[in-house]
């Protein structure tokens, strides 16, 4: 069984997403958000399953929403979800642990 887990700045970006939408737009799209990144958890979970590498070592990015990209790697059973990350941030200050 594959197991999920969260580097602390995914889970830092998370909830900085999560704050943003409630503040700047609405419920509705904040539970648009949190809809997302669980089904997209549920597949990663469920299947052998990979999306387009990222320009890191073992490291791949899947949109969320259009705004915002996950960015995730795989080591042995287990996914760890590393970032996500707004796409209208400097995609210089994108920090990806090895």
């Amino acid at each position: 069984m594959i197991t999920i887990s969260w580097s602390e700045l995914a889970k830092i970006d998370y909830w900085e997403n999560i704050e943003y939408l409630d503040k700047e737009w609405t419920i509705k799209d904040v539970h648009n958000f949190i809809d997302k990144v669980d089904e997209i958890i549920n597949l990663l979970s469920k299947q052998n399953l990979a999306f387009k590498p990222a320009n890191y070592k073992d490291t791949y990015q899947v949109p969320v929403v259009k705004q915002i990209t996950l960015f995730y790697r795989f080591e042995n059973n287990n996914v760890e979800l590393l970032r996500f990350w707004n796409n209208y941030k400097n995609p210089d200050n994108l920090k990806i642990k090895p």
